[in-house]
């Protein structure tokens, strides 16, 4: 695959969203840029180098609310991410191109749809099994390795388990980190799932965009509220994952 100019400045400027959202909200890398890039360079290679971007933004992210972080909480939920990523990896790798374009636009749109249920349909039930946890980090490991999307499942947990917003949105950087990381040690050694390798100068790109979305993300965080920020990234999501879904009915055809 080559990579032109207008394709390298489609993937800059969903990083510069993407990061921008997760700054102000805790969310939005891997549901702005998963989509997205699965629509531009195919769903494995795609899903892939977001797993990749989100695990740098996230790092650099952990860096800067580390002191916030919940890390006993955020080590359970990594722990338990461990299976799921391995088993993600392995259907991605059982699934042929057109399929898992399918899959990861399905994925995508019921994530995000799952999360406006639980935006309106109230109060959900206060869940104190010991599972809870563990069990969002099983679910979400598993989506971020197929579809690049773990924020719904994330998003759920918290509001079964009263999680508030500011440790929920600082916790989440690192489990992001190790999700992405993750995900991509498990599709490139347990099933490699494409044989496109990413130009080492993509790297710097990625980074380099993390960094200005970060920035700006920063600089927009006093006047846009999280809620704002994460309904922007839900609307941008939803464009992509329909856009993956219908190209991938279309190479069906």
């Amino acid at each position: 695959m080559t990579l032109t100019a207008s394709m390298i400045a489609f993937i800059v400027v969903a990083i510069v969203v993407g990061a921008t959202l997760q700054r102000v909200s805790g969310l939005g890398m891997g549901l702005v840029v998963a989509p997205l890039l699965a629509v531009l360079l195919g769903a494995a290679p795609g899903v892939l180098v977001a797993n990749a971007t989100t695990t740098v933004s996230a790092f650099m992210l952990t860096v800067a609310v580390r002191r916030a972080v919940e890390w006993r909480r955020a080590l359970l939920i990594g722990v338990a991410a461990v299976p799921g990523a391995v088993l993600g990896a392995l259907l991605v790798g059982a699934l042929p191109g057109p399929a898992l374009q399918i899959t990861v636009g399905a994925v995508v749109l019921l994530g995000l749809g799952t999360g406006w249920l639980v935006d309106h349909l109230g109060r959900l039930p206060h869940v104190r099994r010991w599972w809870v946890t563990p069990g969002a980090g099983l679910v979400g490991g598993a989506l971020n390795t197929i579809a690049g999307v773990a924020g719904p499942a994330m998003i759920v947990h918290a509001r079964l388990v009263r999680w508030g917003q500011a440790g929920f949105a600082a916790t989440m950087q690192p489990v992001f980190m190790v999700m992405g990381g993750l995900s991509v040690l498990a599709k490139t050694f347990v099933t490699p799932v494409t044989a496109w390798v990413p130009p080492w100068w993509l790297a710097l790109v990625v980074v380099g965009g993390v960094l200005v979305g970060i920035a700006l993300g920063g600089a927009l965080a006093d006047r846009v509220s999280a809620t704002a920020a994460r309904r922007t990234a839900t609307v941008v999501a939803a464009l992509g994952g329909a856009a993956a879904l219908v190209r991938g009915l279309l190479l069906l055809g």
